[in-house]
């Protein structure tokens, strides 16, 4: 099935689904077209391309050179039409007190502590036998904190995030507005934090795609970065959606 660029709403996921999974999350590497792919698509359609991720916008912006449409930190941060919607980290006091505290408890070489401003990321890809004192350091926080946040799985990795925080929302609310409103949505994503998207993209009639291997919502999948960057080269080239390249899940 072959769809026109310009009626859906593409939504993709970055680390894992743009560029390959890296031991260090400022360790990422971006092939030197993936941009100028990105921005072919966001030409073919008409606008309706945005990235969601766990990331800060800003680090987004400094990984691609090229401000995008996108939901950073799980839609905590928002950028649409050049007009950004900062996360503001006074108002998470009680959470800068405990990122503090994870810096002080895990002190395990390997171990990363990611502070994203108003979620933190605790990380364990370099040091796979302190997985358990790493996750439950970060259990240990949410629950400290209380309702208003939450814990987050993914890929060696638990993120400590306010609750209401989610991709799945995120894609919700751009759907909300011009140019991505009537469309239907097509969201890309390979972790256990994609999965909320998926949720809500197919609720709404749109199509799900998990990269990588697990079980999933998804309705689709394909097998890694590497291949959907190839996908995206095809579809930037055709200005169209061949969604028979995607194996269904």
């Amino acid at each position: 099935m072959t769809v026109a660029a310009r009626r859906l709403a593409l939504f993709l996921d970055f680390d894992g689904t743009l560029v390959d999974i890296a031991p260090l999350p400022d360790a990422v590497v971006v092939e030197p077209d993936l941009p100028a792919t990105l921005e072919r698509l966001r030409e073919v359609t008409a606008g309706a391309l945005a990235l969601v991720s766990g990331r800060p916008i800003a680090t987004l912006d400094a990984f691609l050179g090229t401000a995008f449409d996108a939901a950073g930190l799980h839609g905590l941060e928002a950028r649409l039409g050049g007009t950004l919607h900062p996360c503001s980290i006074e108002d998470h006091p009680r959470l800068r007190r405990g990122i503090a505290w994870l810096r002080e408890t895990l002190d395990a070489p390997g171990i990363v502590i990611e502070d994203k401003g108003c979620s933190v990321g605790v990380h364990w890809r370099l040091a796979p036998d302190h997985a358990e004192p790493a996750r439950e350091a970060a259990e240990e926080l949410a629950a400290e904190l209380g309702p208003e946040y939450r814990i987050q799985h993914g890929k060696m990795v638990a993120e400590v995030l306010p609750v209401h925080a989610g991709k799945g929302g995120a894609i919700a609310r751009f759907l909300e507005h011009a140019p991505y409103a009537d469309r239907v949505p097509l969201f890309v994503g390979d972790d256990l934090t994609d999965e909320d998207g998926f949720s809500v993209v197919n609720r709404l009639g749109g199509t799900s795609v998990r990269v990588g291997a697990g079980p999933t919502q998804a309705t689709h999948r394909v097998a890694s970065a590497a291949a959907f960057r190839i996908i995206l080269r095809q579809w930037a080239e055709a200005g169209t959606v061949n969604l028979a390249a995607l194996a269904t899940s």
